[in-house]
């Protein structure tokens, strides 16, 4: 399983930006996809984006679709996301995801799907 290990969030205000890091140890990250998952107080785990192992394949949740831009360099064992024209509904902790057992969608918005997951970095967007 690789470790996982998010930077990047802060407070913003709205119509702001963030771009999310999720740095991964271990061999497997080049060979299997990556996830973004968001939860917000009193709600469930969120899917937001994923991207397959070669950068090309990329699903987004509906809520951020048009927003939100995942990537990923393989070079650098790293999933980035990119995060525009944020909204007081994006203020969440924001999880990246590592390990998943089935490629694809749409298994990758199943956060059981994935093995291995960050700590978690918040991001608060202000009104």
């Amino acid at each position: 399983q690789a470790q996982l290990v998010e930077s990047g969030g802060g407070l913003v205000q709205a119509g702001g930006s963030l771009k999310l890091s999720c740095v991964a140890s271990g061999r497997t990250f080049i060979t299997k996809g990556m996830a973004w998952f968001r939860r917000s107080p009193g709600k469930d785990r969120e899917f937001v984006a994923a991207i397959n192992r070669y950068g090309l394949g990329r699903v987004y949740g509906d809520s951020v679709k048009g927003r939100f831009t995942i990537s990923r360099d393989n070079a650098k064992n790293t999933a980035y996301l990119q995060m525009t024209s944020l909204n007081v509904e994006d203020t969440a902790v924001y999880y990246c995801a590592g390990d998943p057992s089935i490629e694809g969608d749409p298994h990758y918005r199943r956060p059981s799907n994935f093995d291995s997951w960050g700590q978690g970095t918040q991001v608060t967007v202000s009104s």
